[in-house]
């Protein structure tokens, strides 16, 4: 690895920070603009909703774009997006004649920096120079937890200090980050995922090859298998610990995301002595064991440290199934990145809304709903076997051949 690509490399680490900033920030602020905008609290949820609505979008629509003006132009898009956002998240509820409208725009112009950063981050760290690509993708994965940790610890020591009626602070704080990582990447080389004169796969060369579905369900079952516990790791705070919800929503999601960060960053840092599937095998078995323990142990003590052995179990699934893409087809160039990042978002949305509706069929039993989550690891499980049956051969220019 040449030095000039650290630059990029600490570039991206912070491009996952920044979406770590867009998807975590506004959530911590939902009772504040309900209570000073009067906004009722189901209009308030429909943020969430429209937030990676609009990254799904975003993740599709970008293939048709990205090669187009290049990776340098779309980064510098994307996080002056971010920031752009941030900042009428301070203005425009109090500039418009209805608030719901000002906050929707502001998640609009910040979920596009974020759908495209979902894209962008890890085909650029794919392209450095590195010694090890697992390592690497693994290591950049990581950053997003602790963004996430970072996100809430400081929001929330700021709001204790300061108090809550100057978020607006804060808010204009984080818009800090995006806006100096585009600067950023304004100047730091980057590398082509594609050599010159060759060009990547599109979409429908990209479906013709039956390891890229299994890789696509690989997708689908690692952002499942993460949220279908993660969305609810705050309630089995609550019920394990017997807190408060507001220390809940502490507890539980951070510790699901330092586990699962130290998941990523143990690979980051050792995964040049450890077989990639071997790895994603055992953490795929570790997280169908946590599971259930969450749903079939009556202990909610026990039940809520199975949401952190979750967390340490998905940790390698998302950046793991990255890794066996671009080594799989390593001329899917920026389509398959987009489409693995759609099909991620896709199992993000649908595992806890699964684990919802069967909770609500069983008579609001959470634990039931958990118990039939655990379909994503098992699937995963399996996927990471059909891969090993399906790889492609090569041509002697390179092309992968079914």
């Amino acid at each position: 690895m040449t030095k000039e690509y650290d630059k990029t490399i600490i570039s991206c680490f912070i491009g996952y920070i920044v979406q770590a900033i867009v998807n975590n920030f506004v959530p911590l602020l939902f009772l504040t603009f309900h209570h000073t905008y009067g906004i009722p609290m189901t209009q308030i949820t429909l943020l969430i909703t429209f937030n990676f609505g609009l990254q799904l979008l975003i993740d599709l629509l970008s293939v048709t774009f990205v090669d187009k003006i290049g990776y340098r132009a779309s980064m510098v898009i994307a996080h002056i997006c971010a920031a752009l956002g941030f900042v009428l998240l301070t203005t425009l509820p109090d500039l418009c004649r209805n608030p719901f409208v000002g906050l929707l725009i502001a998640v609009t112009v910040y979920a596009i920096g974020g759908g495209l950063l979902e894209v962008l981050v890890s085909p650029v760290m794919e392209a450095c120079p590195t010694d090890n690509k697992e390592k690497a993708m693994s290591m950049l994965h990581s950053f997003y937890c602790w963004g996430h940790v970072a996100v809430v610890l400081i929001s929330t020591l700021f709001f204790r200090i300061f108090g809550i009626e100057n978020w607006k602070i804060m808010a204009l704080l984080w818009a800090i980050v995006p806006f100096i990582n585009m600067i950023r990447f304004t100047k730091v080389p980057i590398a082509s995922l594609i050599e010159e004169g060759e060009k990547g796969m599109t979409i429908g060369d990209l479906c013709k090859q039956k390891i890229f579905w299994i890789l696509m369900l690989m997708m689908v079952c690692a952002g499942a298998s993460e949220q279908a516990v993660s969305q609810w790791a705050s309630t089995f705070a609550e019920l394990g610990l017997g807190v408060s919800k507001t220390i809940g929503d502490l507890a539980g999601p951070m510790l699901f995301a330092i586990t699962m960060g130290s998941a990523r960053a143990f690979y980051g840092k050792y995964g040049d002595k450890i077989d990639l599937d071997k790895f994603m095998m055992g953490s795929s078995i570790l997280c169908i064991a946590s599971y259930l323990c969450i749903s079939l142990v009556p202990n909610p003590v026990i039940g809520f440290a199975g949401c952190a052995l979750c967390g340490l179990s998905v940790g390698i699934m998302w950046p793991g199934s990255f890794s066996k893409a671009t080594a799989s087809l390593p001329k899917g160039g920026t389509a398959m990145f987009a489409l693995l990042a759609l099909a991620g978002d896709v199992g993000c949305g649908g595992g806890p809304t699964i684990v919802g509706m069967v909770s609500g069929a069983m008579n609001d039993n959470l634990k039931m709903g958990i118990l039939a989550g655990i379909i994503f690891p098992v699937l995963l499980l399996a996927g990471i076997n059909m891969c090993k049956l399906f790889k492609p051969k090569r041509t002697d220019v390179g092309e992968p051949l079914l």
